[in-house]
């Protein structure tokens, strides 16, 4: 074998690893993001699924076909004669393939149980791991396999099962993920959303500073901000209206994607108890009062 193959192909081993961890991750944490949703624990640490499912979606998309592809690769190389069944390259760099993925593998089974001695469900705990040890069982079983093979005519047919099978998990996690994650445009709305309550809670901190000085409300909004041009730029990026009801009683109106339920599920963490629907509502501010012993808060904090 020439050194341009030993080049070729440790660089076609090497990046098939790390298209595999992808993979491999990816698929893990889409069952384990599934078995979570479907299967709630209200003692569960909170996580964020949605973005969870995310990554998995865009690391599988890209790294699925580079796996595959470059496996084909080396599996013509070999049989090419490019690559011989014994030489270093392909030894060494299998067993580090294994290595690796013998790593990460730990890693989700220590995951797994310390949740699980956290007080997580049995049910969750049972199906979690064994869904590490079909992952597990899948990667280890074909590459000591194919290691160990030196005629690749009697290894084809059993390769070909082990890539089938892989493919068919990997297709069945993408496929099952799209019931359990929210589409792009309500995620865009989502966040939209965010940042208008983020946006209405600095107005309300605003004009609590005013009340502060001046002890009274702003006449209008434009009161609360340091110069006309603030103001300006303000109302040019945010439809938020501010409405003073009497000297002490306010309330901040704009228009909303979605309703504030969705706001605040498993998706976003907020503190908002604020209820609305989509659409324009008027929310009621809070005053803050300086007589009181207590610190300082809003109701919001977003």
């Amino acid at each position: 074998m020439t050194k341009q193959n030993n080049a070729k192909f440790a660089f076609y081993y090497l990046l098939s690893l790390v298209a595999l961890v992808f993979v491999a991750i990816s698929v893990g944490l889409i069952v384990f993001g599934i078995i979570n949703k479907s299967i709630p624990d209200i003692g569960a640490n909170y996580w964020n699924t949605n973005n969870q499912f995310k990554f998995a979606i865009s690391a599988l998309i890209i790294a699925t076909p580079i796996y595959f592809i470059l496996t084909r690769l080396i599996r013509q190389g070999l049989k090419k004669g490019e690559i011989l069944p014994d030489s270093g390259i392909r030894r060494w760099l299998t067993y580090f393939i294994i290595f690796v993925a013998s790593v990460i593998i730990l890693g989700f089974l220590i995951s797994v149980i310390n949740s699980f001695l956290s007080g997580e469900l049995t049910t969750r705990f049972i199906l979690k791991a064994l869904s590490v040890f079909i992952i597990a069982g899948l990667v280890f079983a074909y590459y000591l396999y194919d290691i160990k093979q030196d005629d690749l005519k009697k290894s084809s047919l059993m390769t070909r099962i082990f890539l089938f099978l892989s493919l068919a998990i990997i297709l069945a996690a993408f496929i099952s993920v799209w019931f359990f994650i929210e589409s792009p445009k309500t995620a865009r709305y989502r966040r939209l959303d965010q940042l208008t309550l983020n946006q209405i809670s600095m107005l309300e901190s605003n004009i609590n500073s005013y009340y502060e000085e001046n002890d009274k409300l702003p006449g209008s909004l434009i009161d609360v901000f340091a110069d006309e041009d603030a103001f300006t730029r303000f109302s040019n990026e945010w439809n938020i209206e501010y409405r003073k009801l009497d000297e002490e009683k306010f309330e901040l109106c704009a228009s909303f994607n979605l309703d504030s339920s969705e706001i605040n599920s498993d998706y976003y963490f907020s503190n908002n108890k604020q209820s609305y629907k989509a659409g324009y509502n008027c929310l009621p501010g809070n005053l803050w009062k300086s007589n009181l012993m207590e610190p300082k808060r809003a109701i919001d904090t977003f």
